[in-house]
């Protein structure tokens, strides 16, 4: 159906006009091989499997996510296999391994991608930045993306919870004419709320650029600076905390989900309102030139490659272990450890 969002005009797909029985039907026949099993395959994997798909999951044989799938409850040799053998079984292919594990796994996808079958993705990265991946699909393939906005552990949460999680979804190529009733069949399956539809170059676009802004790069920035502020003019950790982040994620932010802004601004006293209203404006108009910075960056290919170039690194992991261990050990995030442990429902 078409929706408004604001003035635009939208096509959007939502659980009653494609229910769940609908979905089955039109994936009955099909393998659905989920290919990666960190941070995305775990909750798109089960959710599938509990919506009533046959689901078989590929991963690393001794590795601590192919234990992590066995956890599960994923069964070696019955629904759990080494990443060639379910490239082999699955007639839908979920390529959810990291954007530097799909490059070098992509010769291995690529020679089981017989026609007629599905390749999934829910980044558009690979097929976005192909001169950089190699990823190029053969024609005679379905080449689509469900993008769940939120991560895999949301996904999963939201879904046990009998809640659901809007993902974007995209056709690149329709190879066998289903690629649409399977795309928005596997976005039902994942457990999506709605589904808004997208392109592979407008989703990386948008997507790298929010993963470096304001959904993580950029909050954890301001996150910093006022904490900074707040600590230098005598105030103490657990109060600068409290004021920076605290605050923040347990009171105003689900009022913000729960109906908007403007409703989150109503339910705060006046003196808040007065004085969000006169410093939201010189906010952005400070970090706009940083976003117009970041967007450049991204478009032009600049973050892919940057991605590209780090993550393939042998020391990768162990360099980016070092990096997250700076952000924890900060006395901000050690703050956040206590006052997480002093909230109501853990005491």
């Amino acid at each position: 159906m078409k929706l408004k969002f604001g003035s635009v005009e939208e096509n959007v797909v939502t659980r009653e006009e494609f229910p769940l029985e609908k979905a089955r039907e039109v994936l009955k026949d099909e393998v659905i091989a989920v290919l990666g099993y960190g941070v995305q395959g775990p909750g798109q994997a089960l959710n599938l499997k509990d919506n009533g798909f046959n689901v078989i999951v590929g991963q690393r044989k001794d590795s601590k996510t192919w234990d992590k799938a066995v956890a599960d409850g994923w069964v070696p040799g019955e629904t759990l296999f080494e990443l060639e053998e379910a490239c082999e079984k699955g007639t839908i292919l979920q390529f959810l391994l990291s954007d530097a594990g799909q490059i070098a796994l992509w010769p291995t996808v690529k020679k089981h991608l017989t026609p007629g079958k599905a390749l999934y993705f829910s980044h558009g990265f690979g097929v976005t930045y192909k001169e950089k991946t190699g990823i190029v699909p053969p024609s005679d393939v379905d080449v689509i993306l469900v993008a769940p906005k939120g991560s895999g552990t949301s996904l999963r949460r939201m879904f046990v919870e009998g809640r659901g999680l809007n993902s974007s979804y995209a056709i690149f190529q329709d190879g066998t004419g289903r690629a649409k009733d399977r795309v928005v069949a596997l976005g039902i399956g994942v457990g999506s709320g709605y589904l808004f539809e997208t392109d592979f170059y407008r989703e990386v676009t948008s997507d790298l650029t929010g993963e470096r802004g304001t959904l993580m790069g950029a909050i954890q920035g301001i996150f910093a600076a006022q904490y900074e502020v707040l600590r230098a003019n005598g105030h103490t950790p657990s109060e600068a905390f409290n004021e920076t982040v605290e605050e923040l994620t347990q009171s105003l932010m689900p009022l913000v989900a729960e109906n908007g802004m403007d409703w989150m601004y109503a339910n705060c006293s006046t003196t808040a309102q007065r004085g969000a209203l006169d410093w939201w404006k010189p906010f952005r108009d400070a970090t706009k030139p940083v976003f117009e910075e970041l967007y450049d960056s991204v478009k032009t290919g600049k973050e892919a490659q940057k991605s590209i170039d780090s993550n393939s690194k042998s020391d990768y992991r162990v360099k980016l272990e070092a990096e997250l261990k700076e952000l924890r050990d900060s006395e901000m995030w050690q703050a956040g450890a206590t006052v997480r442990k002093l909230r109501p429902e853990n005491n």
